[in-house]
């Protein structure tokens, strides 16, 4: 898992940018990295670390005429953590740069296809190979930077959230989504980009959801586009209004976040049941049990997928369900469970 921050528009983007990056921290934190254009020219700056050390790394770089910018916090998966496998990544060209939170799970054959082509690596990661693909297909088929990265994410398996950018075309970035998460905060002739809201939601409330087999060509001053990935279909954006405060994704006062989260666990716990707890009647009615409670009356055995918290939430699940119901209940990794074959009987 790994954070990603971009913005184009009309303030100063590093800050911004770095800003953003400390509040996905938790999405991973061995290594940062920011891309950076002036106007004129393309800088990346990353390093091995967390923010804090990209902050102070990139002290010396001009950063007044920079208004689109890309950065970066990562949890290693293809390569370990060190300087030149942090993103962002740049096309062998070095007009093109990504950053990219996922797994591009069949980056070794097209890897292979690229050098056989003469593409040259200077990471051991997947993302270089998916940015230098883009860079192929584009000028291979003379295609625009939002039709190659389509074409180029058609050939690939696995997960991701992207941001490309393309020196040629300035005021433009590239965003699509399949499996991770990606927000972006409409604002004012600005966007922002992030794998959530929280490193926009200070200049803006205003917030686009990408769904799955999603891509966006984001231009500034142009109303956004959104297309379907595989089919090339035009999608309505729905732009939603947030209701969160920047208050609720600070520390709050409190010297650590798992601090803040400990203190908050009654009210979340009061949230949750909002709506659902009828005390009256001394029943808790949940739609997504009601929906579908013929099957969970018929059903023969119960499958749990989840990750981290909710997979040990699972776990609890399973004694009670079995207790109380006395139906077989099975917690999967669902990291796992996809590359799984498992059986499963139609409910």
């Amino acid at each position: 898992m790994c954070g990603i921050v971009g913005y184009i528009g009309y303030r100063e983007a590093f800050p911004i940018v770095i800003k953003g990056l400390k509040r996905l921290e938790y999405r991973g934190y061995d290594s940062a990295g920011v891309m950076l254009y002036n106007g004129k020219e393309l800088s990346v700056c990353k390093t091995k670390g967390k923010v804090s050390d990209l902050e102070t790394l990139c002290v010396n770089h001009d950063n007044s005429n920079v208004k689109l910018a890309m950065g970066h916090t990562r949890w290693a998966t293809h390569g370990v953590p060190n300087d030149v496998n942090s993103h962002p990544h740049l096309s062998n060209s070095g007009e093109l740069a990504i950053i990219h939170n996922g797994i591009i799970e069949n980056y070794e054959p097209l890897k292979q296809e690229l050098m056989n082509r003469g593409y040259t690596f200077k990471s051991d990661t997947d993302t270089e190979v998916l940015i230098n693909l883009i860079e192929d297909v584009q000028k291979t088929h003379s295609l625009k930077l939002g039709k190659a990265v389509q074409v180029a994410l058609n050939q690939v398996v696995g997960a991701y959230a992207i941001c490309v950018f393309d020196i040629k075309k300035p005021n433009e970035i590239i965003v699509a989504r399949l499996g991770s998460p990606l927000a972006i905060g409409v604002g004012e002739n600005e966007y922002f980009i992030a794998s959530d809201a929280s490193p926009f939601i200070e200049y803006t409330s205003n917030a686009i959801y990408l769904e799955d087999e999603e891509i966006a060509v984001i231009r500034l001053n142009k109303k956004l586009k959104v297309r379907k990935i595989k089919d090339d279909t035009l999608v309505d954006p729905y732009v939603q209004k947030l209701q969160m405060n920047l208050e609720q994704i600070e520390k709050g006062g409190y010297d650590h976040f798992m601090l803040k989260e400990i203190y908050e666990q009654p009210n979340v716990i009061k949230d949750t049941y909002r709506g659902r707890l009828l005390a009256d009647k001394g029943i808790v009615r949940m739609a997504g049990i009601e929906d579908n409670l013929e099957r969970f009356l018929n059903a023969e055995r119960i499958l749990i997928v989840a990750c981290g918290t909710s997979w040990h939430a699972g776990l609890v699940a399973e004694y009670v369900i079995e207790e109380f119901t006395r139906i077989p209940v099975e917690v999967e990794y669902a990291s796992e469970f996809r590359y799984r074959n498992p059986i499963i009987n139609k409910g």
